[in-house]
């Protein structure tokens, strides 16, 4: 400061030399030995040489007692320190700053700036004890100068700044850090971490589901950064991540000392439909539904249940994959191993459906040990049966032994064999041409299933339903469940089938019927059925015929429809084939005919009484005479014209 005092007074100097008034306060400066001279003119002269050459040779070195007062190159160093007394500042910048002073609402601080700037005390509220004067803090420079030209500062904003500095760098290291939850929000926690608050999401605050939020409120814990945003400047904590990693840990050194085959102690902590997973301190094992019994059970829950600890049996392991399969039924004997001696074929047991399948039924005996019955040993009826209609599951069935392997563990079972074979008699209990009442079991395309007695059954075929009626499926004459009247009429005892008839439960009526609809007889009837090919024709006494599409034309040109009746002519009888072919059309037509022919002999029977007056007025006339010729003439002309008519007639017919 006072090198460039020096320097500006030097310069007044040299520039009040000009004038008299500026010489006179320049020498009333110098000390009393240089103003004390005989020759005062003396330092007059000098200053009129400077004033001539005053802004042409300037130097700033030299004061007004023409006295050079530094050299250049301390000249620069000091003007450099002067330069440097005032300090550079931007906007944003992060800097130390002193407390001067307090008032009741902000705090006076000092940045070595040209003026102080002003923080509220709402800042400070997170220091313990407060603050004081002469405490040193870490400031951010909002704005160097606002609207009314005050330096405007934040130490919260600095906080915030240097905070999200420290997240950022933890989030890359994956370090630990503590934070205080100050609130609850929508979905998680508010955790203030380093000064800036951060997002816990309700998943992420333990491994199981927590619901009630409140109780982590104002309680200091553990976290790692698992999410940040540079954009907004947000960031995700978890508290479960390292929950997670201490098990992980935990689960590492389990699994190094798993083998298999080894017994460990666990509890139930979840129970699904597939399973039961066991907590076996600190790392997770599945108990599938097929290892933890023997016998067959529908869900885990019949045999475990929550937070219940059992031993399991280490089954296999992963050590990529950390997946343990553990077994319970593994720690008690197979029960095949322990099966009763005296279990042997041929004996009768008693078990319960505990599976149903298309080919058969299984029944368990004992817990664990099953025995088939095939559809085949159900029953001794040789008809299709259905196992998912006969069984029921939970069903208790005795049962005959058939098969008994211990060694593959297999058991077939039949039930039909609780009973004797009803086709061992078959000859004397259902002869050949016996006439029995049966129960429509099943009803095919091709023919109607019956059962006579339990085992013994056979089939009608769509043919033997009816002498007079066809039929294009059997349930168009009968249904499942009715009873129907059949003849024996073959029987297959080595593949257990019988050939019935119900048709000829009574006389073929096609041996007495030719005589009733001979071809050329008439008959009212009904058309029922119609198709491209003709229509089916109902005919009085059950019977039914068919008319071709050509005869079935009316005089008019129409077809007669379905559901009319009309006059129909038998043009064909088939006793053999059962068929009877009628024809409509024939009926006008064989009237039209009957007229033409009516015409045709009524022209010969005149041509026949002229012939013979003819011949009987030649024999009475002797002589010719002129007026005879004349009337012999006319009486030959009639006689022509008659004979032309008729052999017209002839030709048309």
């Amino acid at each position: 400061m006072s090198f460039t005092i020096n320097k500006q007074l030097n310069a007044d100097a040299q520039e009040g030399a000009a004038s008299e008034e500026a010489v006179t306060a320049a020498t009333t400066n110098v000390p009393v030995e240089e103003v004390v001279t005989t020759e005062p003119v003396v330092a007059v002269k000098p200053v009129e040489e400077v004033i001539a050459t005053a802004h042409d040779d300037f130097d700033w070195s030299v004061d007004k007692r023409n006295v050079t007062s530094y050299k250049e190159e301390e000249r620069v160093k000091y003007d450099k320190v002067y330069d440097d007394t005032f300090k550079q500042i931007n906007d944003g910048e992060m800097i130390q700053a002193t407390i001067e002073s307090l008032t009741k609402t902000d705090a006076v601080v000092n940045i070595g700036f040209k003026s102080d700037g002003l923080i509220s005390l709402n800042e400070f509220r997170d220091i313990i004890g407060g603050i004081k004067v002469g405490d040193v803090i870490e400031v951010m420079v909002v704005q160097k100068e606002d609207r009314d030209g005050n330096l405007n500062l934040s130490r919260k904003q600095a906080r915030t700044s240097r905070a999200w500095e420290r997240i950022v760098e933890v989030h890359k290291t994956g370090e630990i850090v503590t934070g205080l939850v100050t609130s609850k929000t929508k979905g998680g926690l508010i955790v203030d971490v380093f000064g800036m608050e951060t997002f816990l999401p309700g998943s992420q605050i333990d491994v199981k589901p927590v619901t009630d939020y409140d109780q982590f409120v104002n309680k200091t814990m553990e976290f790692k950064v698992v999410k940040i945003n540079e954009a907004i400047k947000n960031a995700v904590v978890s508290h479960k991540a390292l929950i997670e990693s201490d098990i992980e840990a935990q689960r590492a050194e389990i699994i190094g000392k798993l083998e298999k085959g080894q017994v460990l102690e666990g509890t139930i902590k979840n129970i699904t439909d597939f399973g039961a997973f066991l907590d076996l301190g600190g790392l997770d094992g599945l108990l599938y539904i097929t290892d933890i019994s023997w016998g067959r059970i529908t869900h885990p829950s019949e045999v475990l249940k929550m937070d219940q600890k059992v031993n399991v049996v280490v089954l296999d392991f992963d050590d990529d994959k950390k997946r343990i399969s553990l077994g319970l039924k593994q720690l008690t004997p197979h029960p095949w191993d322990t099966l009763a001696e005296g279990l042997k074929e041929g004996e009768i047991v008693k078990g319960k459906v505990v599976n149903i399948e298309d080919y058969g039924a299984f029944l368990e005996i004992t817990p664990g040990v099953e025995g088939l019955v095939h559809v085949s040993e159900i029953t001794w009826a040789n008809t299709p049966i259905n196992a998912k209609e006969f069984f029921k599951l939970g069903d208790e069935h005795e049962a005959k032994v058939v098969t008994l392997d211990k060694e593959t563990r297999k058991m077939s079972l039949s039930i039909k064999q609780m009973t004797e074979d009803p086709w061992a008699g078959i000859e004397t209990t259902f002869p050949e041409n016996s006439k029995h009442t049966g129960t429509v079991k099943n009803i095919t395309p091709y023919g109607v299933f019956i059962e006579l007695t339990t085992g013994i059954g056979g089939m009608i075929h769509i043919s033997d339903l009816s002498w007079l009626k066809r039929f294009n499926n059997p349930n168009e004459y009968t249904k499942v469940g009715n009873t129907i009247d059949v003849v024996i009429m073959n029987i297959d005892k080595e593949n257990r089938k019988l050939q019935l008839g119900h048709k000829q439960i009574e006389e073929d009526p096609w041996n007495t019927l030719e005589g009733t609809f001979p071809v050329g007889s008439e008959h009212d009837a009904t058309v029922v059925k119609k198709d491209d090919k003709g229509a089916i024709v109902q005919l009085p006494y059950g019977l039914e015929g068919f008319a071709p599409t050509r005869h079935l034309q009316k005089e008019d040109g129409k077809s007669i429809g379905i559901d009319e009746t009309a006059k129909f002519m038998v043009i064909e009888f088939d006793r053999n084939d059962k068929r009877i072919v009628l024809s409509h059309t024939r009926m006008w037509e064989a009237v039209i005919e009957e007229e033409k022919q009516a015409i045709v002999k009524e022209k010969k029977a005149d041509a026949e009484v002229t012939k013979k007056a003819v011949k009987n007025l030649q024999s009475k006339v002797e002589k010719s005479t002129l007026g005879d010729i004349g009337a012999l003439a006319s009486l030959k002309a009639k006689m022509d014209g008659d004979a032309a008519d008729a052999a017209d007639a002839a030709k048309s017919e």
